[in-house]
């Protein structure tokens, strides 16, 4: 996931702009039955969970401004499925 969002950023010309970790888990992980929240996902510490559910949540960052999309996705074997709405309007804070 992190991978193949970089990759787009970069290809887009804004790679140097995204700055942080595409996202992270959140809930638990049932394989051992403990929190997951706040653990970054990435390729290098990948567990092989039952259910996972985690934040895609990147952003790209000029010194004028920023912009940061975030969706939660629930990941089972051979499937994945948004969790909640799909923010489509940007929302300044």
């Amino acid at each position: 996931m992190d991978r193949a969002t970089r990759e787009h950023i970069r290809k887009a010309g804004y790679g140097d702009y995204f700055i942080h970790r595409t996202g992270h888990s959140i809930g638990t992980d049932r394989t051992r039955q403990r929190s997951q929240y706040g653990r970054p996902r990435d390729s290098r510490r990948a567990p092989d969970p039952a259910e996972l559910l985690l934040s895609i949540e990147p952003g790209i960052y000029l010194p004028e401004f920023g912009v940061r999309s975030e969706v939660n996705m629930l990941v089972r074997p051979g499937r994945a499925e948004v969790t909640g709405k799909i923010q489509r309007e940007i929302v300044t804070i």
